[in-house]
């Protein structure tokens, strides 16, 4: 062979070579996809980024829902008592930064304190939060309301709860009426008015328990004069010093008023 032949050769081989390297430089392969979802419902699902979709739009190999879907929807919630009507919006809901910050629930513990362990994931957090919420509760068989998925953080996770609700009563003052007395009539004498959706922030034992005595307990009722605390020279019948809050929270009403009762009202 001369010269000239192996000097071509190696040209070409080295020209071939170039060309090679170029088009392996070039080629990018897309990164694989891969959630974990709620796959609880049987017709929607939520993913751990926080997208929502009907079961049939779910790509298969990576469990995740389109990125062109619902993202951290919060349809069908309440964002006053984070609690909504659907398993899967509760958890879309949840999973938005601005709602449910991983430094806190990383801290939640799951179940009693001799076997606790602590959620490993906000995802984690707000899938099991929105399925079992003790909060959402009432006589331990009974849901207090339609909006029974809720993600707020337990009572009893280190303050975080009452950090929690001063900022949902940012600006409000809480004031405990005379009785008899509606809550539109409380607020005016203080030279305020009522504000009827923070009414749903105070239905709620613990909140009522902060403000009010409740000697006889809390128990639920229906009506429109709640939250409210029963007087103590009421009818044995009524529940003497017993807190009552409603469990149709349609009826939450700035107006209304029982004689023997004394409400708790969110003036501004």
């Amino acid at each position: 062979m001369t010269k000239y032949h192996l000097s071509l050769q190696l040209l070409i081989l080295f020209q071939f070579s170039s060309i090679i390297s170029a088009i392996r430089k070039d080629i990018g392969f897309e990164q694989s996809r891969s959630c974990r979802n709620t796959v609880q419902g049987r017709y929607l699902l939520s993913d751990d980024n926080g997208y929502v979709c009907d079961a049939l739009s779910v790509d298969p190999p990576s469990r995740c829902c389109p990125e062109n879907g619902l993202r951290f929807s919060c349809q069908g919630c309440n964002l006053v008592s984070q609690c909504c009507n659907s398993y899967e919006f509760c958890v879309s809901c949840c999973l938005h930064p601005s709602r449910t910050q991983e430094a806190q629930v990383l801290k939640v513990k799951i179940a009693k304190p001799s076997t606790a362990v602590s959620y490993t994931s906000v995802f984690d957090f707000c899938a099991g939060r929105c399925r079992h919420n003790s909060e959402s509760v009432v006589h331990e068989n009974a849901y207090r309301s339609d909006f029974h998925h809720c993600f707020s953080l337990p009572s009893n996770s280190s303050g975080a709860n009452y950090t929690q609700l001063e900022a949902r009563l940012g600006g409000i003052n809480v004031v405990i009426g005379k009785q008899g007395e509606s809550c539109d009539s409380v607020c005016k004498s203080n030279g305020q008015s009522c504000v009827l959706n923070k009414l749903l922030v105070l239905n709620q034992c613990d909140v009522m328990q902060k403000y009010m005595s409740c000697k006889g307990g809390c128990l639920a009722s229906i009506g429109t004069d709640q939250p409210a605390e029963v007087v103590e020279d009421a009818p044995r019948h009524l529940n003497p010093g017993a807190c009552l809050y409603t469990r149709t929270q349609s009826l939450l009403s700035c107006d209304g008023s029982l004689w023997h009762t004394r409400r708790l009202c969110p003036c501004a």
